[in-house]
């Protein structure tokens, strides 16, 4: 009887000790909430519910598959990646110049400017920075004694070793544009999209390095070479393409044209809607600037921030 009653003891003592299921809802973490993950697989906003989830997955379908490989295809494949060279025949008779209907109706497409507003005495003056040549200091005083603002297109190097130049830029109410990082076709990195991007991140990482501040949406593409599919990239970043109706032979700095050159040149070729680029390496630019601001004022033309330009 005493050996029955302690087999009952031990067989209740090992019943006892079983381990019982896990009970996951209460002793695991959840995982995160499929409404935390509230991405439609076409990119539009979905909250799912955990009932919904095997019916989600069902949905998708091989023609879902196919649309995401055209949105993959439309940004490789699909959109031309010709490299073109921006290039325009002067402006005669001081009327806006003109570019090809196919590269007009482009530009419109990929938020692409050459000129602004046609039907206004408007001039927006931009300079390209690729480093420093010693007159950036004098140009931005002429600008401020004449209370002209300007556009700043510069790369991550000129940013990087001219920390306190762009300061003044931005305390003195210019607008800094992106020129890239490395100063290359644009094209020639399209071809992979996060290299491209790459060319906008660094400057702009520099940029906010240097001000503080989020660097303003306006590119313009080095050496002016662009195919469709830059711009388009340039556009997807959220940027606009800034071209330019006027330019002339101002960069080499050991072929400097003479003042009085370069205030006929901008005197007999300004027009309405102007995006003037100049390159702020050049003598003669500066020494012209004054001259050449005057004068557009004494015509009526006003001086406009890119901000302006629709």
């Amino acid at each position: 009887m005493k050996r029955f009653l302690s087999l009952i003891i031990a067989l209740f003592m090992l019943t006892s000790c079983k381990s019982k299921p896990l009970d996951m809802a209460k002793d695991s973490p959840k995982p995160p909430s499929l409404n935390e993950q509230n991405k439609d697989i076409k990119g539009g906003t979905k909250h799912i519910t955990e009932n919904e989830t095997n019916k989600v997955i069902n949905e998708i379908s091989p023609e879902d598959v196919k649309d995401l490989e055209t949105v993959k295809k439309t940004d490789n494949e699909m959109i031309d990646n010709k490299e073109y060279d921006f290039g325009l025949s002067p402006s005669r008779n001081h009327m806006p110049p003109e570019i090809p209907k196919a590269m007009q109706e482009m530009f419109k497409k990929y938020d692409a400017y050459y000129l602004g507003d046609t039907t206004k005495k408007e001039i927006y003056l931009t300079f390209d920075e690729g480093y420093e040549n010693g007159y950036t200091s004098q140009i931005l005083e002429i600008l401020k004694k004449k209370n002209v603002k300007a556009a700043f297109f510069v790369t991550r190097p000129y940013i990087n070793q001219n920390k306190e130049l762009i300061k003044r830029m931005v305390e003195e109410g210019h607008i800094v544009g992106n020129h890239s990082s490395t100063h290359p076709s644009m094209p020639s990195k399209a071809t992979d999209f996060n290299k491209f991007k790459k060319e906008f991140e660094d400057t702009e990482l520099a940029f906010k390095e240097v001000t503080g501040q989020e660097m303003p949406k306006f590119f313009r593409p080095p050496m002016g070479k662009f195919s469709e599919r830059s711009l388009y990239y340039t556009q997807k970043l959220g940027y606009k393409t800034v071209f330019w109706s006027f330019a002339h032979k101002d960069w080499l700095v050991n072929e400097q044209p003479p003042v009085e050159v370069t205030i006929e040149r901008v005197m007999n070729r300004y027009h309405n809607g102007e995006i003037m680029l100049l390159h702020a390496v050049s003598k003669s630019n500066t020494e012209a600037l004054e001259t050449i601001i005057d004068k557009l004022h004494e015509l009526g033309y006003e001086f406009k921030p890119l901000t302006e330009l629709k």
